[in-house]
Parts: structure tokens; C-alpha cells; sequence
């Protein structure tokens, strides 16, 4: 306020405000005399029209107000930036390995950015250190290593054995529980919605569904309660009845009858089932392994059927970490080892229903043998940790299997025999080294591919 504007020669007016005197006598701020009346803004206290009033073509421009300065507020004023870092280039040079290693205070950062924007020496090297700090840092899962578990039960028990120990049979189920809830442990309401795709094999043809994490869980609790059931627990379903006491007419008996989506409060009833499945077993003492298990079209021994669990129960937590884009460990090998082992007990058994039911080669009759003598064989290596090599009877399950009869040889790894028996793999697209009979290659990776289910 005070100062002069610097308008054409004869105009001086102070602020925009006292323009040169118009025809008559109205003062005008930039505006051409005469051309609203010789009016132009009139000081506070006026007639003139708010700041919110519509300018006029051609009409004298909007005065804005003066601006406060922060002196004037009282408010403390603020600190002024930090003067940058003046380092030698040599300093600098020698910074290059902690900045590539996020080690370096702001202002120290501050300062090596910008001479990497002037020195091409130094940019390149800080661009190779940065790369092998990125070797040195792989990306891995957050996850506990699955065999540390049993590294460190096999520690505690060595030093003091349990009272009622958990039969060996049942361990792995035991441990794939607690893997898969430590996994959900940390889910929010968006996790347990999120999108899940179950993958399996119905007669030779590659079948899927889509559900959702809290649903996937039900299935678990659904299906364990075949296991609950026959030691006596009591049925997850309830008053549910199903068509069928089989697996999958028992999941969609329990997603049917739910009032609401399921939710996280699955957890909860899944949870305690199994640890009373494993402490049921556990008091029940190893003979219990024998107890039959019936699954509606089939019965499997206790101790087959709680492997079964635990080689569902680690396939499903496999889906739900894809689902949410987690990673996912395999068992530790002597888990796995059992897992595979059951699988490949089942093959012959899987071979002779598909036989009967037209979905395998007939074999050949000369070879057909009764039960209890040698026929022709299939061997079954599995690589990696948790594998070993199996004998596949192909005529007959009753036959005994015979290396002087083996027509062919399948080698595979152990995670991709079990994504196979798992459905999750195609026969024809399982990575398998094979060797000798095709049509019996053929027969058994399929039959592998039946083990499947919902």
C-alpha cells in the first residue's frame, strides 16, 4: 500500500485504487473513460459490488486483497532447510557402498544423488553396487521353514519323551494343520473372500471350481468330519444331510445350507476339530490305524485316511496362498515322503477301477496273472527330497510286483507327483522322464491324475 503503479504517462494512481479523473470526475483503474459511466471500484464502504459479483465484459479487473505476511501472524516461523553436504569427491566415492546399501543418513544421501548426477564414474559404479546388493537380498517367504517345526519337536522330545505321543501316521496331518493356520492367522475380511480355484480330474477330463478362501476352509471342516465321525466325534454338519457321505456331497451339503457366505468364523470350528482329531488318535494309541474310515464310495484305514487329510490339507492351503499371492512351502521330506508313499500304494487299486470302468488299456492277456503271483510292473521313481522308488503292479492289484517283469520306468519330482495326484497337473503336461511301455506310462500317469477329487 502507498506505492506508485507504473501506468502511462499522466496516470499515477496509488494501488490501482486513484486512477485519472474521468469526464466526470469518477476516478477509473485501468479502464477507458466513459465506458461504464466513469465508475470504476470504489473504496471499502461503497456502493461497488461484492468480489463475488459477475465482471462485465470489458470492465475493470478484480482488486485482490493484500496478503499477510507470517511476521505478522506470530506464529513461530519455520526452520530454514539444512544447508547441503559439501564433500570431497573422493568422500563421496567412498559413500557409494553404504548408499547402495540404504546405510547413509538423509543428508549424506542427499548429497551422493546429486553428484551421481554429475559424475559418470561414480553413477556407474553405484549402479553395479546396487545390482549386487539386489544378489545378496533374495526374495523369500516370511514363512518359517516347515522343517524347523520338526527340528525342534524332535529336540524337545529327545529331551523329555511325551507321556502319549502322537502317532507317526498322524504327524503329518498334525503339522499341515498348524501350517495352514498359521497361514490364515493374519487373514482380514478381504483375504477370506478372496477368489479360490479347486482343481481336479472326473474321468479323464480336467474339472474346476470357484469358491472362496472361507469356503475352501468348510470343505476342510466338512470332509475331516468323515475322520471325526468314524472315531466317535461329533458330525461338523450337524442336523445337514447330505445326498451323499461322500467328500464332495458333504462340502456342497455344508455350502448350501449356510445361511450367510462363510466367513472367518470358520476357523474356529475347523481349528478345534483338528486338534481333536490328532488328540483322539493320540490317546487311542497306534492300533486305532486300522480303524476303517469310510468315504461313501470307498473306505480307507485310519492311518491312510489321516495322511489323506494332511496331503488335502497342504494342497488347499497351496490354493489359498495362489489366492492371495503368498508363497507356499512343501511339507518337510519325511511328511512328504509318507504323503507320496500312500499315493503310490493307491495306484494299482486307482488302475483296476479305471480298467474296469473303460478308461484304461485292457493290458495284455498273456501277462495276466491271479493274485499273488509276479506280473508285469511299472517302476515308479520319485526324485527329491521326501521320494524314493516304487514297483506298480499294472495287471492286477493283487499281483505282486516284479523287477524281472518291469515293462517301463516314470521318473518324476516328488512336489509334481503330488500336484498330479492333486489334480492340479495335466497327465499329458507333467514334467515325467519315461522310459518303455507308452500305453502303461500312460495308464498309470492317469491313473495318478484319479486320485483326484473336490
Amino acid at each position: 500500500m502507498g506505492a506508485q503503479g507504473n501506468g502511462p504517462p499522466g496516470q499515477d494512481g496509488v494501488d490501482g485504487v486513484d486512477g485519472p479523473a474521468g469526464p466526470d470526475g469518477g476516478g477509473s483503474a485501468g479502464g477507458s473513460p466513459g465506458r461504464d459511466g466513469g465508475h470504476g471500484p470504489q473504496r471499502p464502504g461503497g456502493d461497488s459490488k461484492g468480489p463475488g459479483s459477475r465482471q462485465e465484459p470489458g470492465g475493470p479487473l478484480p482488486i485482490p486483497m493484500p496478503r499477510s505476511s507470517v511476521e505478522d501472524t506470530g506464529l513461530p516461523l519455520p526452520d530454514p532447510p539444512p544447508a547441503p553436504l559439501l564433500l570431497e569427491h573422493r568422500v563421496l566415492q567412498s559413500l557409494l557402498g553404504a548408499w547402495a546399501l540404504a546405510a547413509c543418513s538423509p543428508e549424506e544421501t542427499a548429497a551422493v544423488e546429486d553428484h551421481l548426477g554429475l559424475c559418470g564414474a561414480c553413477a556407474d559404479e553405484a549402479l553395479r553396487l546396487r545390482e549386487a546388493v539386489g544378489l545378496l537380498h533374495k526374495p523369500e517367504s516370511l514363512d518359517l521353514d516347515p522343517r524347523l517345526r520338526c527340528r525342534v519337536l524332535e529336540g524337545c522330545l529327545e529331551r523329555r519323551p511325551p507321556r502319549i505321543p502322537v502317532p507317526d501316521w498322524a504327524v503329518p496331518y498334525d503339522a499341515e494343520a498348524a501350517r495352514l493356520d498359521a497361514l490364515l492367522q493374519d487373514f482380514g475380511d478381504a483375504e477370506w473372500h478372496a477368489p479360490v480355484r479347486l482343481h481336479w480330474f472326473e474321468r479323464d477330463k480336467a474339472t474346476s471350481r470357484r469358491t472362496t478362501v472361507a469356503k475352501v476352509i468348510a470343505h476342510l471342516l466338512a470332509v475331516d468330519g468323515l475322520v471325526a465321525v468314524a472315531l466317535g466325534l461329533d458330525d461338523p454338519l450337524g442336523d445337514i444331510t447330505a445326498h451323499a457321505q461322500t467328500p464332495a456331497g458333504r462340502t456342497e451339503a455344508f455350502w448350501r445350507e449356510a445361511h450367510f457366505p462363510h466367513t472367518r468364523s470358520v476357523r474356529g470350528p475347523w481349528r478345534e476339530q483338528s486338534h481333536n482329531l490328532v488328540r483322539t488318535v493320540s490317546f487311542a494309541g497306534g492300533r486305532s490305524g486300522q480303524l476303517s474310515v469310510p468315504y461313501g464310495d470307498f473306505e480307507l484305514p485310519l492311518r491312510d485316511a489321516m495322511l489323506d487329510r494332511a496331503f488335502e490339507c497342504w494342497m488347499h492351503a497351496g490354493d489359498i496362498a495362489d489366492a492371495v499371492d503368498y508363497p507356499y512351502e512343501p511339507p518337510a521330506p519325511r511328511q512328504l515322503h509318507r504323503i507320496i508313499e500312500l499315493g503310490a500304494r493307491k495306484l494299482s487299486h486307482t488302475l483296476a477301477a479305471r480298467r474296469q470302468a473303460g478308461l484304461a488299456g485292457p493290458g495284455r492277456a498273456r501277462h495276466l496273472v491271479p493274485a499273488g503271483a509276479p506280473g508285469r510292473s511299472l517302476r515308479l521313481e520319485i526324485e527329491g527330497s521326501g521320494g524314493g522308488e516304487w514297483l506298480i503292479p499294472l495287471d492286477s492289484p493283487g499281483a505282486l510286483a516284479s523287477a524281472d517283469l518291469e515293462v517301463a520306468h516314470v521318473a518324476l519330482d516328488g512336489v509334481e507327483f503330488c500336484r498330479l495326484a492333486a489334480g492340479h497337473v495335466s497327465p499329458l503336461e507333467a514334467a515325467a522322464g519315461q522310459n518303455g511301455d507308452r500305453e502303461a506310462i500312460r495308464d498309470v500317469l492317469f491313473a495318478a491324475a484319479s486320485l483326484s477329487r473336490m
